[in-house]
């Protein structure tokens, strides 16, 4: 499989098709094997795209860094590296749940990279940031207070990146057990809700100068983590975005975990490619026609 090495960071990704480009960004500590996020590119690569798919810095094959003011932003500028060094710049930067978040911020940070922006299940609301910000963080805080980096080490949360690639591990191991916890600490940090920020990380005022065509799936009224209102208001203050119905029912989310957690489905992104119909629909009729095309 491809790497590249941008910020000095060995970066996993493949690149599906031909056209206009496109990059497709899951959430939590998924790489570009989970289910549906693949399949989600090729449907895209059908209509004449050019789509990578990408192992964000901790996950999949890519290294791990503990660098940055949060992990998205640390993410959003690897992202933006890799699209240049791919010569993918600008692309349309799609993507759901922490993959929105990173989007945003690839956007907002980097505004040459970004033709255009697609976002659904963005995280949001007091117990969903919180929520979010303790999964990613909490574990490692207190492993490596009670135990130091090998204990980091021995933690799930990181095996895959270990065994994608062992020398994660030892990436791990040489970090300094202080100055990982207070990176830690600050990424946590990140998460707490805040009035003056649309998402963790975007300001009110950076987002609205984000004058990139921008197309939102509304959340599920039922969805605690990624809350209807943080769509919605995602979708008022960016100053060129379209709202849209998702195409799947008010409780995908929940029953996309429950399938999870019962082993009856492999992942929570199964049916993302769902949604390439409505992106390929607002791409013809929000951004230019490509070059080429």
């Amino acid at each position: 499989m491809a790497t590249a090495s941008v910020n000095g960071l060995k970066v996993g990704y493949e690149v599906v098709g031909e056209g206009r480009p496109w990059v497709i960004t899951p959430g939590d500590r998924a790489g570009r094997d989970a289910p549906g996020v693949r399949e989600l590119a090729e449907a895209l690569a059908g209509h004449g795209n050019r789509v990578l798919i990408w192992d964000r810095p901790n996950t999949g094959e890519s290294d791990v860094c503990f660098e940055g003011d949060s992990e998205s932003a640390m993410q959003a500028d690897v992202l933006a590296g890799l699209l240049r060094e791919l010569g993918m710049a600008p692309a349309v930067i799609a993507g759901g749940s922490g993959g929105s978040r990173v989007s945003l911020l690839t956007a907002a940070r980097h505004r040459d990279v970004a033709e255009g922006l697609a976002l659904w299940w963005i995280s949001g609301g007091v117990f969903g940031l919180l929520s979010i910000g303790l999964h990613y963080c909490a574990g490692s805080i207190r492993a490596a207070w009670e135990g130091g980096m090998e204990a980091v080490a021995e933690l799930p949360e990181w095996a895959g990146v270990i065994d994608r690639d062992p020398a994660n591990k030892q990436r791990i191991l040489d970090q300094d057990p202080r100055r990982f916890i207070e990176t830690m600490e600050r990424w946590l940090a990140a998460y707490c809700p805040s009035e003056g920020e649309l998402v963790p990380g975007l300001p009110y005022e950076e987002a609205h100068l984000l004058d990139v065509p921008t197309l939102v799936f509304r959340s599920g009224a039922s969805d605690i983590h990624h809350r209807r209102e943080t769509s919605e208001r995602v979708a008022l203050e960016l100053p060129c975005s379209r709202l849209v119905e998702p195409p799947w029912e008010d409780t995908e989310w929940r029953e996309r975990q429950a399938a999870r957690t019962a082993g009856e489905a492999p992942g929570v992104f199964v049916r993302w490619p769902l949604l390439a119909p409505a992106l390929q629909k607002w791409a013809e009729e929000a951004l230019p026609p490509h070059e080429g095309a």
